[in-house]
């Protein structure tokens, strides 16, 4: 950072932590400045004044008198501005314009000044002190101008060129990735060209800081415990090894930590096997395994590639519930009546051997009564049939207690010859449901266990969604008719809202807006409830090769079955990682999917599609594009020359010509541009469209 912003933030401290406000002379002495930088500072003071970050009154320095300081998380949303989501917690989002942001990057702890609020009440204001820098390296694009190296960071609200002091030992191109040092600004790695195959995983490891490689330690100690099968007698555990158990997973999946079986009740209903893999007994508390596991967190799944919670000696191997070999695990047996409603429950550590490993794709084909499936499983189709009867049961059951239901589709890339061929919409199917509704069932009942038992434990929470976001989801779901009760809006409500749109030309939109306007579920160390699923007792329990909390909650209610200690260390704290591992998973993610997107969209620029209005900026239309799933700008000067304005009622309108074009509208638009990098879209109207579809 140059010396005049060091300066002007060691000022704007001082006097922050002396609001009665400080004269001349005692400046510097508390800036400890000598004779010779004393022009300068009082430079310095003259010029916060002028931009407002600073007053004088006599012969004292003080801060505005509309000054509240926030210190918080800097988090940028693409180039052009930022957000400081303050530390305390319940307190709104400050607004920072790109020119405000004092060099801030994505992640750095930060302090803003506040203004005053403006109209409709949003909070904006100006980064005045860079507290704690969230990384030490930046990715960015390298470039060089009259023979001097820049390059222009991704964590960036700007896209200001940052002056490189040198190249190092490294001779990168223009439009080379590569990662700097950011207190000496030299080069460090150069990952190579975007476009090139594999860079785009590497860079988004990278700026995700995401762990890619296990240490020589936590190699070593996996592959000890590997080499021990499980086989002979178990001592302490109940033997399912006769019940017809399977696995339901995806085509390409290695890692099965979930396994179920079924088996019809004699006075009716079923009783319902949940199997999950004893990764506890493998990965102990004070071992390298179990810190790695703590540092990551969760599984990370990109196309083709993971970043693996625990190395694959564990993941794919001993601890996934293989077809046909003995594996230890911890089983939910429970009880359902004829209706689907839990009756009772038994948790036990167990071993089992699966008889096959099943894949959606042909689960819902034997459920559709395919011939050949079912010719190819003809001892499983009966116990598949009773699963799905008994899984619509409880279904139905949750979803009339006010659990929420999104049939939102996801984007499925399809490959040929390393690159995106197509994109796919991925449809969860009645085999996915069926899997769904038995995690659910069994994540219920252990977090309902350990309540009664008052055993403290890892929780999934899910908070009320905030009053100010549900009031606009209010506003927005009426424009359709759609109406929300008065007062508290619980989550059956929104559900008959998503029932409501159900079918319709806006069932996705409405869908996108109810969770938008909902909170991030997170873990905690206290009983809270999930507001989503409409549930009082919920937790993690079925997924410890992938998550870590899960791991947490297997240790505990096997303590509490071995009648042992419960007691669990650092609740808070386990919580806590891993709700920030698990949401910067989840933004890892999905930021390479839409990367790759926009890629593959960028080689179709003058291609028709179709989308829909999901909002509004200062200088056009938001288009959600329907078979690609990102959105694009499409200018209010591209929609015929008329001036538009924003209108109360979630809409739009040409201030001459009176064009309007509401939220939810669908429109034919042309692909005009496209950013990869930057995540950037530029759509037109497509000629010869009126836009509306």
């Amino acid at each position: 950072m140059p010396k005049a912003k060091n300066d002007e933030a060691r000022i704007l401290d001082l006097l922050r932590r002396n609001p009665q406000g400080l004269k001349l002379p005692e400046i510097f002495k508390e800036l400890r400045v000598d004779r010779k930088s004393r022009g300068k500072i009082e430079e310095r003071l003259t010029g916060l004044v002028r931009r407002k970050l600073a007053r004088r009154v006599r012969d004292r320095w003080l801060l505005p008198l509309s000054a509240d300081l926030v210190k918080g998380r800097f988090q940028t949303f693409g180039r052009g501005f930022g957000f400081v989501i303050p530390e305390s917690g319940g307190s709104p989002d400050v607004y920072v314009p790109a020119r405000f942001a004092g060099g801030s990057m994505n992640g750095d702890l930060v302090e803003v000044m506040v203004n005053p609020p403006g109209r409709g009440g949003r909070l904006d204001g100006k980064v005045v002190r860079i507290v704690k820098k969230a990384a030490k390296k930046l990715l960015g694009t390298f470039g060089e101008r009259f023979g001097r190296p820049y390059f222009v960071p991704f964590e960036s609200p700007s896209a200001e060129e940052v002056p490189l002091v040198s190249r190092g030992k490294f001779f990168p191109k223009p439009g080379d990735v590569v990662f700097v040092d950011r207190a000496d600004l030299k080069i460090a790695e150069v990952l190579g060209r975007p476009e090139d195959p594999g860079v785009d995983t590497r860079i988004i490891i990278r700026k995700y800081g995401l762990a890619a490689e296990f240490s020589e330690a936590v190699s070593a100690e996996a592959e000890k415990i590997a080499a021990v099968r499980p086989s002979g007698v178990f001592p302490g555990r109940a033997d399912y090894r006769g019940w017809r158990t399977v696995t339901i997973d995806g085509e390409t999946a290695q890692d099965f930590d979930d396994a179920v079986s079924i088996q019809k009740r004699p006075g009716g209903g079923w009783r319902l096997g949940v199997h999950i893999a004893d990764v506890s007994e493998y990965v102990r508390p004070g071992s390298a395994l179990d810190a790695e596991a703590y540092a990551r967190g969760t599984s990370v799944y990109f196309p083709g590639q993971t970043l693996p919670m625990l190395p694959e000696t564990l993941s794919n191997g001993l601890c996934s519930l293989r077809p046909r070999e003995d594996r230890l695990a911890v089983s939910v047996v429970c009880d359902f009546n004829k209706d689907g409603a839990r009756v009772g429950s038994a948790f036990h550590p167990s071993v089992i051997k699966t008889v096959e490993r099943m894949t959606y794709a042909s689960v819902f084909k034997i459920l559709q009564g395919d011939p050949a499936e079912r010719a190819a499983y003809p001892d499983l189709v009966s116990d598949l049939l009773e699963m799905n009867e008994l899984a619509q049961k409880i279904r139905r059951r949750r979803l009339a207690g006010g659990s929420l239901d999104f049939d939102l589709v996801e984007p499925e890339l399809v490959y040929q010859e390393g690159k995106v061929a197509s994109i796919e919409v991925f449809v969860p199917n009645a085999a996915h449901k069926l899997i769904e509704e038995f995690m659910v069932s069994a994540n219920v009942a252990v977090a309902e266990y350990l309540r009664l038992r008052g055993v403290s434990s890892l929780h999934r929470f899910h908070d009320d969604p905030d009053p100010e976001r549900l009031e606009e989801l209010r506003d927005t779901l009426a424009l359709f008719h759609i109406l929300l009760p008065p007062g508290r809006i619980a989550s059956r409500d929104l559900q008959a809202a998503i029932r409501a749109a159900e079918g319709t030309p806006v069932e996705k939109f409405v869908n996108i807006r109810i969770l938008r306007s909902l909170r991030l579920a997170e873990y905690s160390a206290e009983h809270s409830g999930h507001y989503g699923l409409g549930l009082k007792d919920y937790t993690h329990f079925t997924s410890p090769i992938r998550r870590y909390p899960d791991l947490v909650v297997h240790r505990l209610l096997k303590a509490d079955l071995a009648g042992g200690e419960t007691g669990y260390p650092g609740l808070e704290e386990a919580a806590l990682r891993s709700s920030e591992q698990e949401r910067k998973a989840a933004a890892a993610e999905k930021d390479l999917v839409e990367w790759r997107i926009y890629r593959f969209l960028k080689e179709r620029l003058g291609d028709v599609v179709s989308g829909t209005i999901i909002d509004f900026a200062k200088n056009g239309l938001i288009v959600e594009l329907d078979e690609s799933f990102v959105s694009g700008l499409l200018a209010y000067d591209d929609l015929g020359g008329d001036s538009f304005a924003k209108r109360p009622r979630g809409a739009v309108k040409g201030k001459r010509a009176g064009g309007k074009y509401d939220l939810g509208r669908r429109l034919e638009v042309q692909i005009a541009a496209v950013d990869p990098m930057l995540r950037r879209m530029t759509l037109v109207k497509a000629e010869g469209s009126g836009l509306a579809l």
